[in-house]
């Protein structure tokens, strides 16, 4: 089997038809074997990661655009030639047998002559922040919006990387802390360089949450009734069940809420109920009924990117503006379950202003009902004007934002 079949594979779903990447990688690699399996979902990591370079390694060399097949062939080998430093005449025999493996036979010449010819130091990058957009794979807008934000600090939030696997556990932890790891503010989460499901997980000894998602949990105060809007995977409703009587979690798709009661079965919270419903239309049987209602709308994404490097594929400036008119409509219609005197959380996983503080001064703009509260982290932070925001260079690669709006009354 060619080394390059299945990360192939993969991209090209990523590529071609616009699927989530670990989609993409569960249904593609479902019966590879563990050890093929490894060095694909490296490649197809590592193309992403640095997918607008090696677009502009490939720009810099062909006469014309090349087809998909072609140009995702192409970045699969660059990626192999430039960062894991595979000799050219293997890498080119490699790219060149894949082609004719996939029915692609008429580009292997292409391929071929491209690979020959390539060389690294005739690559210009850009300067400035369009250069920055390409080394760290990032938006350009979004390069821009966190320049005005955050001035010369852009570079090192631009650039940051993942710490590493975020493990929570709920019991017999100290089995697992002789691997190398790195402990966070929150006792029970630490986080890996590498860590593989094991029985523990079926068990419910530990789960995968992301640092972001546990400080966001961390600033929700306990209350007796609490509704989780936008809820699967069901990570936040499973661990705020801890300091909450009563947890509803609410959720769009129905696979999606069997997403949650499966999460919720197999870490033992009985007190979580997965509901399917829409958080922009109000369902009257709520209309204050909860202490606290947290918000964890649809977003950018681009405060994970260093997880999911597909993000950044398929994001536009113009996208911004569809989003802000879901989470506000999510952020008033939600805001209309919450007691008097209870608390409502607005929370993204962005590091762009105009979805995190912006949206939380629309809605503010729009209710005299609700105040923002100061609120505050273990977790390195900045404070905004309404709630506080993680960004990645401080935060283990992760970026976050969350705010606390108290009803009056």
């Amino acid at each position: 089997m060619n080394p390059f079949y299945d990360a192939y594979n993969v991209l090209m779903r990523v590529y071609r038809d616009g699927a989530h990447l670990k989609i993409a990688l569960a249904e593609e690699l479902g019966g590879a074997e563990k050890e093929g399996r490894a060095g694909t979902v490296k490649t197809v990591y590592g193309v992403l990661e640095h997918d607008a370079y090696l677009s502009l390694c490939i720009a810099s060399f062909a006469e014309k655009p090349p087809k998909t097949a072609a140009k995702t062939a192409l970045k699969i080998a660059l990626y192999h030639l430039l960062f894991l430093e595979k000799p050219r005449y293997m890498v080119t025999d490699t790219v060149v047998d894949l082609l004719k493996r996939v029915g692609k036979g008429g580009l292997a010449g292409f391929a071929n002559a491209f690979l020959r010819r390539f060389d690294v130091s005739a690559v210009r990058l850009p300067e400035g922040d369009e250069g920055l957009a390409v080394t760290g794979n990032y938006p350009l807008f979004a390069v821009r919006m966190l320049r005005e934000a955050y001035g010369d600090r852009v570079k090192e939030i631009v650039l940051a990387k993942s710490s590493g696997v975020s493990v929570r556990f709920v019991r017999n932890m100290e089995d697992y802390l002789g691997r190398e790891h790195i402990d966070t503010p929150f006792e029970n989460l630490k986080i890996f360089k590498n860590f593989a499901r094991e029985e523990g997980y079926d068990r419910g000894d530990y789960t995968f949450q992301s640092v972001g998602s546990v400080a966001v949990c961390d600033v929700i105060e306990p209350c007796a009734k609490l509704l989780d809007a936008c809820a699967a995977p069901g990570g936040k409703s499973v661990l705020l069940a801890e300091k909450c009587g009563e947890v509803v979690a609410e959720e769009l798709h129905p696979h999606r809420v069997s997403l949650i009661e499966s999460y919720a079965r197999r870490m033992g919270a009985k007190n979580v109920t997965a509901v399917q419903g829409d958080g922009t239309f109000f369902d009257p049987m709520w209309a204050k009924s909860f202490d606290g209602v947290l918000c964890d709308v649809p977003c950018s994404g681009l405060g994970t990117l260093a997880e999911n490097p597909d993000i950044a594929l398929f994001k536009r400036e113009e996208d911004l503006k569809e989003l802000r008119k879901i989470q506000l409509a999510i952020l008033k219609n939600c805001a209309r379950y919450v007691k008097d005197g209870g608390c409502l959380y607005y929370s993204t996983c962005s590091v762009l202003p105009p979805e995190n503080d912006g949206a939380v001064a629309a809605f503010l703009k729009e209710t005299e009902d609700f105040s923002a509260e100061e609120i505050s982290s273990p977790l390195a932070h900045e404070r905004a004007e309404y709630g506080i925001q993680f960004l990645p260079d401080r935060a283990y690669g992760a970026g976050f934002y969350v705010a606390k709006l108290r009803r009056k009354g």
